[in-house]
């Protein structure tokens, strides 16, 4: 027995300390925080689109990064519906024809371009939407087309695109007869070829048409190129046995071949129509003999091209002549292809993926375009918004010294934002953000000293006040000597801030707003460079040769001093200057190869010598993570991911507050270290899964830019700053974040409509995070102190819901109700900085917000200063103190502030002691009340001399 005890308690210590040395903290310590989605609601990139035929209002969309998402009233508001799986890059969407409630999803893009993310296996919902199951193909990365017995829900073929990057052997055409449970691999090329359409004859589902299709991505920007094996097959026993359909079309080897997509029209399945991407004689083409035999309708490129992105063509469900084609414009002809008539575009290139037409009524259309998901009910006279859809794509993300902050960051398909991180209305909507000038991959560097004025893109200046945008690149005319791909840094020094630093493949500083610029280095990209393994097949002598086309991709100017900045290339190089750039060396670790992209560096916020990069290497076929850190100025370097499973390092940041706090962001999700990288774990929280392309941490938030889910707000970070593994089981009143006294909804006209989308303002009050380690056998109670000793405001846990009255408004508009918590583990309270409220019936503002308006205030403000904070919990009381400052916008001294808020504590006194017994004095107090605490404006004299006058009044009928 001795022995076994002896042996248990070597295990539970070294069980113990292994928690210790892992520096990582319980899950249920982070409950408190919570992120919010603030816009903007202009919609990203979509490439799947499903309807339902018998509910003509229901339709979903398959987003890049964003997810999917659902209406149910045709398009004109949607909501996501995939957020609790793990990712969420969609390549396709598609509802079963004999049964509505089943939805197949594939993951993964399933189009080659630069900025894709990868998926991870196709999804099956029961039941419309609310659950999905994960049914295989993991390794397909991609999937790009899914079609579905109409008569037969558990009959599927999958189109599986394969790695984007290198090949593998899940690829192919898939098919299913018991609803995914297991998926057979029917048309397999090989390890570098795969599909990316299939489509089941309409009139008989044994006829199954593919598109195959070999291509790879490079390992450098812009780099792809199509194989010799890309092709249209065709089954006609149902998938078991497939030939490739070549009569009349473009071939691999004379044409150069690449991507094909075609239709079959449902009211006759011998015509068909294609879309065919090739070097020489690419075209739409026609056949009229079920795909045996195809001819030219028309070579014009604007109906076919850029394959790597189109290749929609639909076929109207009841007339085989009437056929759309989707490119950067919606095409339509009614004669069979002879003539073509744009019907949807935009000069700027809406550039449309997708068309899905209702059976039963093709007036009806969904569609899926670089700017989200659109329908048409009246056969395209008009569509439904895309400003109604939160997926916008972001590369970077930055924010101003404004109050409040606005956060930045080029959009991809549509340009760029520039928005509020909160609104005076109560939420951020359109009238929240606009655009500043810059491209739509580009950086956004708003000026620290002077926040009107906007630089970014390569390279832009915008002035808010005017609108005016200027350009200002060191090259106006490109001389061919640097070079830049679609992401250049541009950002301010934080030791200067007069000092903006730009790069290509050399870098530029400027320290007059652009209007000079001076080279600071020589092209530090690889003189030479290995083509990687994963180029296979690709790999040609004539690659070989190819020149050097590496550019910085990365850039950290020191936190302390002027004369250091770490840069970082896409070829997979790191430099660093201790001379503002009269001398570079090359710091890179043996283990980063040639085009392993150095993603981001972080140079460290407490030491000169020490940095973070993120290396991102999914262009090498690499889908690990990648995050290095030097503390000797690049001489050494330790990879540092425990904890982070198989995912892409995008980001990552080192807190300025707490040495040790970092934050990586990852193709998933948000990761946190709170011992300098040694130990992460997941930040994800109410987050979907989407790429965290960027993130800044900004005052006490961490701000984030995904590419297809918009900006997020991690609001009030300080409870990171302060937890510690061993809180574990302890009871602990947190340090708060000193707290703005702000008004949260200042609207006073009609609410916007419930259905107009928009983004969430920050917590409504003071923000006091608490942790509660044991059961608490009595009530728990918060007490708010005065500098004088007065109990301001107490809460307990023992406190009731005030009783909402029998409003004339729908209670979808009323705020939910808290109450101070007992429950262990993290809590986030939140105080709204006034005196207790009176007990009386709530009334509620005419600017109201959906779900979250309060009641009108019935207290008045406590004053700007500091207070005592005491949290009692089974007798033990823990004591810290708040610093409450005033909104910086209010100019009010703080002189008049004190009596406004004097006068307001009259009414408010004076309303609770006329309660019943003196109605008209009470009313007249309350009416003063409302005056006195909707503005923080000096009072003026009038408003003074009534509430004395009105308090007079009070004690000489009191005396009576």
């Amino acid at each position: 027995m001795k022995h076994f005890q002896k042996g248990l308690f070597a295990i539970i210590t070294t069980l113990i300390s292994s928690a210790l040395l892992a520096q990582t903290i319980n899950p249920s310590l982070l409950n408190g925080l919570r992120y919010r989605m603030i816009g903007p609601h202009r919609a990203g990139r979509t490439v799947g689109v499903a309807g339902v035929a018998s509910q003509p209002n229901v339709f979903y969309i398959g987003v890049n990064n964003g997810g999917v998402w659902k209406t149910n009233d045709y398009g004109h508001t949607w909501n996501p519906i995939f957020d609790s799986e793990n990712t969420g890059s969609v390549g396709d969407v598609a509802v079963a024809p004999s049964n509505p409630n089943i939805v197949y999803v594939g993951s993964g893009e399933g189009i080659q371009r630069p900025d894709l993310s990868i998926g991870n296996g196709l999804y099956k919902s029961n039941d419309a939407g609310k659950t999905w199951t994960n049914l295989g193909l993991h390794d397909a990365q991609q999937i790009g087309g899914i079609s579905i017995d109409k008569k037969n829900a558990d009959r599927i073929f999958v189109a599986a695109l394969g790695h984007p990057y290198g090949p593998n052997k899940e690829r192919g055409v898939y098919r299913s007869l018991d609803g995914g449970k297991t998926l057979e691999q029917v048309l397999y090329i090989d390890e570098n070829t795969g599909a990316v359409q299939v489509e089941i004859d309409p009139n008989n589902s044994q006829i199954i048409f593919a598109t195959i299709w070999a291509a790879r991505q490079g390992p450098w920007e812009n780099g792809s190129w199509n194989g010799k094996a890309s092709g249209l097959y065709k089954s006609l026993d149902g998938g078991n046995t497939w030939k490739q359909v070549t009569a009349g079309l473009p071939t691999t080897t004379e044409d150069g071949l690449g991507r094909i997509g075609f239709t079959i029209a449902p009211s006759n399945s011998k015509r068909m129509y294609a879309t065919v991407d090739a070097e020489k004689n690419g075209g739409l083409y026609r056949s009229d003999d079920a795909g045996e035999h195809w001819y030219l309708l028309t070579s014009d490129s604007r109906l076919w091209g850029r394959g790597s992105d189109f290749a929609e063509v639909k076929c109207d469900p009841t007339n085989e002549d009437i056929v759309y084609s989707a490119n950067v414009v919606v095409w339509k002809t009614m004669d069979g292809g002879k003539n073509w008539t744009g019907i949807k575009g935009a000069p700027g290139g809406d550039d449309y993926h997708r068309i899905w037409i209702n059976p039963n009524n093709p007036k009806i259309m969904a569609i899926g375009l670089d700017q989200g998901g659109i329908v048409t009910v009246n056969g395209g006279e008009t569509y439904s918004s895309w400003y109604n859809q939160a997926t916008a794509q972001f590369y970077h993300v930055s924010t101003d010294n404004s109050y409040p902050y606005n956060v930045y960051g080029g959009q991809q398909e549509s340009g760029s934002v520039g928005i509020a991180s909160r609104s005076n209305d109560g939420n951020i909507s359109f009238r929240e953000w606009h655009p500043v000038g810059v491209e739509e991959y580009g950086y956004v560097a708003p000026d620290p000293l002077d926040p009107n004025i906007i630089y970014g893109g390569k390279i832009t200046k915008f002035d808010k006040r005017t609108g005016q945008v200027q350009n200002i690149s060191p090259e106006p005319v490109r001389s061919g000597d640097v070079r830049f791909i679609r992401t250049a840094p541009v950002l301010f020094s934080p030791v200067d801030n007069k000092t903006l630093y730009f790069a290509g493949n050399i870098i530029f500083k400027t320290q007059n707003g652009g209007d000079s610029w001076e080279k600071i280095s020589p092209d530090l990209s690889r003189e030479a460079w290995d083509i990687p393994s994963n180029v296979g097949v690709y790999n040609t002598a004539e690659l070989q040769k190819m020149k050097r086309r590496g550019v910085v991709y990365a850039l950290a100017p020191s936190y302390q001093d002027i004369n250091t900045i770490w840069a970082g290339t896409d070829d997979g190089l790191l430099h660093i200057t201790k001379d503002g750039g009269a001398t570079w060396k090359n710091i890179t670790p043996a283990a980063i190869s040639s085009w392993s992209k150095i993603s981001m560096i972080e140079a460290s916020r407490f030491d000169i010598n020490t940095a973070y990069v993120a290396v991102n290497r999914i262009r090498l076929d690499d889908m690990t993570a990648h995050i290095y850190k030097t503390t000797d100025g690049g001489a050494t370097w330790k990879e540092i991911t425990k904890g982070i499973p198989a995912e892409p390092i995008n980001s990552v940041r080192e807190d300025a507050v707490r040495k040790g706090l970092l934050f990586a962001g990852s193709e998933n999700q948000v990761y946190f270290s709170i011992d300098a990288g040694e130990n992460w774990q997941s930040l994800k929280l109410n987050m979907p899964a989407t790429s965290i392309r960027d993130l800044v941490i900004k005052d006490d938030d961490l701000v984030l830019g995904t590419h297809g889910r918009s900006f997020w707000i991690l609001d009030n970070i300080t409870p990171l700053r302060q937890v510690q593994t061993k809180d574990l089981a302890t009871t602990k009143l947190l340090k708060p974040q000193i707290a703005t006294r702000v008004r949260w909804n200042m609207n006073t006209d009609t609410p916007l409509p419930p259905e107009e989308p928009a983004g969430e303002n920050p917590p409504d009050g003071a923000m006091i995070d608490y942790t509660i380690g044991e059961t608490a056998s009595s009530p728990v109670t918060l007490s708010i102190i005065d500098s004088k000793g007065i109990v301001v405001r107490k809460f307990s846990s023992n406190d009731t819901l005030y009783k909402i009255p029998e409003v004339n408004i729908p209670l979808y508009w009323i705020r939910p109700q808290q109450i101070l918590s007992k429950e262990i583990g993290a809590h986030r309270f939140l105080w709204d900085m006034k005196y207790s409220p009176i007990n009386e019936p709530a009334a509620f503002p005419m600017g109201a917000v959906k779900n979250n308006t309060a009641p009108d205030a019935t207290a008045p403000w406590v004053m700007p200063g500091v207070y005592r904070l005491q949290l009692n919990v089974n007798g033990k009381t823990y004591e810290q103190t708040m610093q409450i400052n005033m909104d910086p916008r209010v100019k009010t001294s703080l002189k008049d502030l004190q009596r406004q808020h004097d006068l307001s504590k009259i009414c408010y006194e004076g309303k609770q002691l006329a309660h019943d017994k003196f109605p008209v004095i009470e009313r007249k107090f309350n009416q003063l009340f409302q005056i006195l605490e909707n503005t923080e404006m000096t009072p003026t004299a009038t408003i003074e001399k009534a509430v004395l006058a009105t308090q007079q009044e009070f004690e000489k009928l009191t005396k009576k």
